[in-house]
C-alpha cells in the first residue's frame, strides 16, 4: 500500500505541475516566441544562414513555356473581311538557370547586391516540336514598330518594293531568338543605331536584369529579400505618378516568413516595368508542405477609371486602355507592346471576343505563387503572362487601311517552378521542429492530464480495495 500511495502522490503532484506550467508557457507563449524569433534569424540574406546559398543558386529547377499564336487568317483580317482566327502552338520549353553573380554586401551589410542571370536551355521532351522546323505566322513586329518612321520619311513605299507584309512567318526558333530582318538592315543604313535582328527573346539568353540590392532582414525580418534599389534607382521614371513608378515588393523568388492570409504581397517584375500586387486565395499543400495560394486580383490590371491606384500607368491619357492590359511601350523603345494574362484572363472581355481562339480559364492562366506561411518559401509558382501588340491605322502607311484597333496576341509564357524533392524533405524536417517546439507548452499540458488521470484511477482502485476489504470485516467479525 505504501508503493502504491507513493506512485499516487507522485503522479497527482508531477501531472499537477505539468498542467500548471503548460498552460502557463501557453499563455504566455514564450516556446513560440523562442522558435519565431530562432527563423527570423535564420531566414536572412546574410553569409552565414543557412538560406543564402540556396538563394544564390536556387536548386528547385525552373521552366520556361512558349505558347505561340499563328494567324490562319491573316488576308481577311487585313482586308477587314473577319476578325483573326489563331492557334495555338507549344509549349516549347526551355529549363531555365538563374544563378546569381557579382554579389557582394552593401550599406555595412544590411544589404546585399546581385545580378540574377538567365540561361535557357531547349527540353525536347518537354515540348510539342522542332524550334528550328515549325513555321508560324504572326504580325509582323518590325514592320509595325517601324511604321512610322517610314511614313515620317516619305519612303513607306520602299517596305512594298521588297515585299513586306503586316504579318510574317518565321521558324520558332527565329521568333524567339532573332533574325535578320530586310527592313531593319534598311533602317540601320539610316540609323547606325538599328539592331537589324529582332526576336522576342533576342540577346536575353545568358542575360540579367540589371543589378538589384536587396534588404538582408536581419533588421526587420518583414524586410527579407525586400528590393532597395534597381540598377541604381529607388524608383522608376516610366510612368506618369509616383505611386505608378514606385519599386514595391520583391522579386518573387522569396518572401519573409510568418506570412497571414490577410497580407498583400508586392512583386517587382522588371518584364512589366513596375510591381504588382497578390493577395491570398486558398490553402493547398504540395509533397506533404501546407501553403497559402496568392494570386494577382482583378485590380492589378484594372484600368485607372477602375482601380485609382493604376491612373499613373496611362502615359498618354486619349489612349487609355480598358482593364486586364498593359500598354509598356513606354519602356519598350515605343514599340507598341501591351501586356496581359494569357487569353486575357481577368481583362474586358471585348479584348477576348475580338480574336477566334482565345478564351481565358482561371486554372490555366491565372498567376500564382503557393508559399509556406511558416518560412515564406515558394513551393510551386506559375508566372503566366501574355505579349500583344496593338494593331492601329497608320495614316499614310497603305497596309493598314482597313486595319481595325486590335490588341494582337503573339505568344503567352508560363514560367513555373515546383519544389525538388530534397527541399522539400528538408522544409518538412524543420516544420516538424518548429511544430514540436511550438507545442511544447500543449505537450505538456496533455503529460499532466495524463499523470492525473494515473493518479485518480489509482486513487480509485486503491478506494475499491479499501472499501472490498472493509466490507470483508464487517461481513466476518473475529471471534472473541
Amino acid at each position: 500500500m505504501r508503493k502504491g500511495s507513493c506512485c499516487m502522490f507522485t503522479s497527482g503532484v508531477i501531472g499537477a505541475v505539468l498542467l500548471i506550467m503548460g498552460i502557463s508557457l501557453f499563455v504566455s507563449g514564450l516556446f513560440q516566441t523562442l522558435i519565431h524569433n530562432k527563423l527570423k534569424g535564420e531566414i536572412t540574406l546574410t553569409e552565414d544562414s543557412k538560406i543564402f546559398a540556396t538563394w544564390k543558386n536556387p536548386p528547385p529547377p525552373v521552366y520556361m513555356e512558349f505558347f505561340i499564336f499563328n494567324v490562319t487568317n491573316p488576308d481577311k483580317f487585313l482586308k477587314g473581311e473577319a476578325k483573326p482566327h489563331l492557334t495555338t502552338m507549344g509549349p516549347y520549353t526551355y529549363r531555365e538557370y538563374r544563378p546569381k553573380h557579382n554579389v557582394s554586401f552593401v550599406h555595412n551589410g544590411t544589404k546585399v547586391a546581385a545580378y540574377t542571370a538567365k540561361i535557357f536551355v531547349f527540353e525536347p521532351e518537354k515540348s510539342v516540336g522542332d524550334p528550328d522546323m515549325d513555321l508560324v505566322t504572326t504580325v509582323n513586329i518590325p514592320a509595325v514598330v517601324s511604321a512610322g518612321f517610314w511614313v515620317s520619311s516619305g519612303i513607306s513605299m520602299y517596305m512594298g518594293s521588297i515585299g513586306t507584309t503586316m504579318f510574317m512567318t518565321h521558324t520558332v526558333q527565329e521568333l524567339l531568338w532573332g533574325f535578320k530582318d530586310p527592313l531593319l538592315s534598311r533602317l540601320k543604313t539610316i540609323r547606325p543605331d538599328t539592331d537589324e535582328y529582332f526576336g522576342l527573346m533576342l540577346h536575353k539568353n545568358g542575360s540579367d536584369d540589371g543589378e538589384f540590392v536587396y534588404h538582408t532582414g536581419e533588421q526587420n525580418y518583414l524586410d527579407f529579400g525586400r528590393i532597395y534599389t534597381w540598377k541604381g534607382e529607388k524608383m522608376m521614371s516610366f510612368w506618369k505618378s509616383n505611386q505608378s513608378n514606385m519599386i514595391n515588393g520583391t522579386d518573387g523568388s522569396g518572401f519573409h516568413p510568418f506570412l497571414s492570409k490577410e497580407e498583400r504581397l508586392n512583386v517587382f517584375t522588371p518584364d512589366l516595368c513596375r510591381s504588382i500586387h497578390m493577395r491570398f486565395e486558398k490553402e493547398v499543400e504540395l509533397k506533404g508542405i501546407p501553403a497559402y495560394r496568392f494570386t494577382p486580383p482583378r485590380d492589378v490590371l484594372a484600368s485607372g477609371k477602375n482601380n485609382p491606384e493604376n491612373e499613373g500607368f496611362c502615359v498618354t491619357p486619349k489612349k487609355c486602355l480598358d482593364d486586364g492590359v498593359l500598354d509598356v511601350s513606354v519602356c519598350r523603345k515605343g514599340a507598341p507592346v501591351v501586356v496581359s494574362f494569357p487569353h486575357f484572363h481577368l481583362g474586358d472581355e471585348k479584348y477576348a471576343k475580338a480574336i477566334d481562339g482565345i478564351s481565358p480559364v482561371h486554372e490555366h492562366h491565372q498567376t500564382f505563387l503557393d508559399l509556406n506561411p511558416t518560412m515564406g518559401v515558394p513551393v510551386r509558382a506559375m508566372k503566366r503572362a501574355q505579349i500583344n501588340i496593338h494593331l492601329e491605322r497608320v495614316t499614310g502607311f497603305p497596309l493598314t487601311r482597313n486595319l481595325n484597333s486590335t490588341i494582337f496576341p503573339i505568344l503567352f509564357l508560363n514560367e513555373s517552378v515546383v519544389i525538388d524533392d530534397a527541399s522539400a524533405a528538408r522544409i518538412q524536417k524543420l516544420l516538424l521542429i518548429v511544430t514540436l517546439v511550438s507545442h511544447f507548452p500543449l505537450i505538456l499540458v496533455a503529460l499532466g492530464v495524463i499523470l492525473l488521470l494515473v493518479s485518480i484511477i489509482l486513487n480509485v482502485q486503491a478506494f475499491r480495495k479499501i472499501s472490498i476489504i472493509l466490507q470483508f470485516i464487517l461481513h466476518f467479525p473475529t471471534k472473541v
